[in-house]
């Protein structure tokens, strides 16, 4: 990172002139393009553009944000500037599988991953230690029948109290209301294992077992009331075979997930992912 560098995330209609107005606007304040990356969507229509810049001293975000804003409204934009040396806050919740979670902890605390954890909540005490070694809080918020609206408002008010920019579901295995899914709109991720909706229900890595399958992977999306069906932001695979037992393709495929996990929330944080409809687009 530079000393005073920014990311601009934008997407409008396509038509011409959009790069050339944008970096000359860039230009003429004395700003330097460090980074940029652009698609246009025939199907939507759209166009989308990342440019990370170098904003000379003397110019605060407030500043270049007012002046962009006439040039944003002539080609109706949506768009973004945001300061590319903040680290996003993002909260972890997690249930009786820790894999993802103890990936994420370690990424973060080693600097591998540009975040700060505020809190990991939990339905499950299970992880309390573990968090705890790491020097964050951990909540322990259990979800048994009818309680369930008053312990979503409980996390909730911890994602405001600790200004979350971020919610991510680390194999936390409760459904989010359709309430709780509105609240964290565009900024919570899921990841599960890519075998749905063919292996529905428990232990998938032992049902594709039983059906001999060659392929498992995961896949992260952003979280909606549509269950399963957010925006997709990564998805990989790993090969198995019929030497493997339920226990090494479970190991294999939480590795996956891990993986997934972490690439989905490093480009989200680095605001490399931008909505297209029910797609995502992701300069990575």
């Amino acid at each position: 990172m530079h000393h005073n560098d920014y990311i601009l995330t934008l997407s409008c209609p396509d038509t011409t002139g959009i790069v050339f107005n944008v970096s000359g606007f860039l230009f003429e304040r004395g700003c330097n393009i460090l980074d940029s990356q652009q698609f246009g969507d025939d199907d939507t229509g759209l166009f989308f553009l990342r440019i990370h810049f170098d904003l000379p001293a003397g110019t605060s975000e407030a500043d270049i944000s007012a002046q962009f804003t006439p040039l944003a409204e002539k080609f109706s934009m949506q768009w973004q500037i945001r300061d590319a040396r903040k680290k996003a806050r993002v909260l972890l919740m997690v249930s009786s599988h820790g894999h993802c979670l103890n990936d994420l902890l370690f990424r973060a605390k080693s600097g591998q991953l540009p975040i700060e954890i505020p809190a990991v909540v939990s339905n499950h005490p299970d992880f309390a230690l573990l968090t705890a070694s790491y020097g964050i809080p951990f909540y322990h918020l259990p979800v048994t029948a009818g309680d369930k609206a008053q312990q979503e408002r409980q996390v909730l008010q911890i994602v405001e109290r600790e200004r979350v920019d971020l919610v991510v579901l680390a194999r936390y295995m409760q459904i989010l209301s359709g309430d709780m899914c509105k609240a964290l709109s565009g900024r919570a991720i899921n990841i599960h294992h890519s075998f749905l909706p063919s292996f529905k229900g428990a232990r998938p890595y032992y049902q594709a077992h039983e059906r001999g399958v060659k392929l498992i992977g995961a896949t992260a999306h952003y979280v909606t009331a549509d269950l399963d069906e957010g925006p997709i932001i990564e998805q990989d695979i790993a090969r198995v075979d019929h030497a493997m037992s339920p226990e090494m393709i479970t190991q294999v495929g939480r590795d996956v997930e891990s993986q997934v996990l972490a690439r989905a929330v490093r480009w989200h944080v680095e605001h490399r992912i931008l909505l297209n409809s029910h797609k995502t687009i992701v300069f990575r």
